[in-house]
């Protein structure tokens, strides 16, 4: 099936207050270009330079997502352009993303990383480290970052409990911060494999990528 049929047969099933990024790391500018002309205007990235190096090339009314981990001293290459940071899982970052995005006068969105999957590969907050960053000193002081909701990645497996118990551990999270912290409206979580779960436990943001533009060759470049 091609690039645009895909994206149809997923937009029937995401629910209207559900964001569609589509994950198109490794892909050619030419995927892109085809997920864009059928009407996807969100695309998510894991590597910065690869991410300025299609905005470069691609139209200009794309919202950029960085879904990766970020280095702090790659914040730079993006700061222009990037939408929306997925992984912040530091005020280390944070400060760097606030310095970068001063340079052009932006406020730049980020979601916090909350650490939900077992696994020691993954990065991510506590939710006690989370709740401290949000009411810290610190992040006041910071006028060209916005916090605007939680991401967290679920455990690679196929117990699916186990999915649905990490994912409902993200939303119980953000629901008892959101309390405190009204302007946190995004929960990003769901991918290719678990997206449908995901938008049950209450999910606002997909990141989808092989179910859009098939599997990935890591071995192309661009």
């Amino acid at each position: 099936m091609s690039i645009a049929s895909n994206l149809k047969n997923i937009q029937t099933i995401l629910p209207k207050h559900v964001t569609l990024v589509a994950v198109s790391k490794t892909k050619p500018i030419s995927d892109l270009q085809e997920a864009y002309d059928a009407g996807q205007r969100v695309f998510g990235e894991n590597k910065i330079q690869e991410m300025a190096e299609k905005w470069e090339k691609l139209p200009k009314d794309i919202s950029w997502h960085m879904i990766g981990h970020v280095q702090r001293n790659k914040v730079k290459y993006m700061a222009e352009f990037v939408e929306l940071i997925h992984g912040v899982d530091s005020v280390k970052l944070l400060k760097e993303i606030d310095k970068q995005a001063q340079k052009y006068n932006r406020v730049i969105n980020c979601l916090l990383q909350l650490k939900i999957a077992e696994e020691d590969s993954k990065f991510g907050m506590t939710p006690e480290e989370v709740s401290t960053l949000l009411c810290s000193e610190e992040l006041l002081q910071l006028k060209h970052v916005k916090i605007i909701g939680l991401m967290g990645m679920a455990t690679f497996t196929e117990d699916i409990q186990q999915i649905r118990k990490e994912f409902k551990f993200l939303k119980t999270t953000f629901n008892k911060l959101q309390q405190q912290h009204p302007k946190l409206e995004i929960v990003s979580m769901g991918m290719s494999g678990d997206y449908q779960l995901a938008i049950e436990e209450g999910s606002t943001m997909v990141r989808i990528g092989s179910s859009i533009f098939g599997a990935r060759n890591y071995t192309a470049t661009n």
